[in-house]
């Protein structure tokens, strides 16, 4: 006879799965993310550059040598309201600290700063080119702007001018365009110091319609500047030897 099967206990019911399932508990820190202090210099060593020093340094020798030369020819206050000598001037100042900063590997001046400069004497050179203007210095007008152009070129990495830049740059242009109409009688009225900006001769309408057209012009060449500069391959090629495929400032 066989034993009796003893009964299947019940099945416990199953609890009901809660709404909002309970957070699970902070892990505490052990320890604090501190901040990073290794310089880049660390990962990409800083690159000294004395060739590039070397040229802008002929550069700002050769701008320089413009500007003397126009003193030589007329009086110091007339020499130095001219645009085009004010433009030398500061690419003089902007090739000796890029020459410096390029000696000693340290970090590249503003690229608003380097491309103002070039803006600048490249509006002299095609102003005087295109409309003649009364100075003729070869130095002033040709050869240092191409000397500009041509280093900006070769000698900088591209990318670095922002579309901003471009109306930056035109409070200097027009800062200038009050400075000539305040000084427009200080000058004989047969020899001002740009004729197609006159109001003697032209009136101020006249003047200022002109005024507005070149402006427009300048701003159309600052933003092909900037287009320029990414749109053009990059001339400095560093690579560290860490084995990281990263460049170091260039100077």
């Amino acid at each position: 006879m066989t034993a009796p099967i003893p009964p299947i206990p019940p099945i416990p019911p199953v609890p009901p799965i809660p709404r909002d399932i309970p957070e699970l508990p902070a892990i505490p820190r052990t320890h604090r993310l501190l901040p990073s202090t290794v310089p880049a210099a660390a990962v990409v060593p800083p690159v000294r550059r004395p060739l590039a020093a070397i040229l802008r340094v002929l550069i700002a020798g050769t701008a320089a040598a413009g500007v003397a030369f126009e003193l030589r020819l007329d009086s110091a206050p007339r020499v130095l309201s001219h645009f085009a000598i004010q433009a030398d001037i500061l690419l003089a100042v902007v090739m000796l600290l890029s020459a410096r900063r390029a000696w000693t590997a340290r970090k590249p001046l503003p690229a608003a700063l380097t491309g103002a400069a070039l803006l600048y004497v490249t509006i002299t050179s095609l102003t005087h080119h295109v409309l003649h203007t009364t100075t003729a210095s070869l130095l002033v007008h040709t050869v240092t702007p191409v000397a500009a152009l041509l280093e900006w070129l070769l000698l900088t990495s591209p990318g670095r001018l922002r579309l901003r830049h471009a109306a930056t740059w035109m409070a200097y242009p027009c800062a200038y365009l009050l400075f000539l109409l305040a000084v427009a009688d200080l000058f004989a009225p047969a020899d001002p110091l740009y004729p197609f900006l006159d109001p003697a001769a032209h009136g101020y309408r006249h003047t200022l319609t002109n005024a507005l057209l070149l402006g427009l012009s300048f701003y159309a060449l600052a933003v092909l500047l900037v287009a320029l500069d990414h749109a053009r391959p990059n001339p400095i090629h560093h690579r560290a030897k860490t084995g990281f495929r990263l460049q170091p400032p260039v100077g």
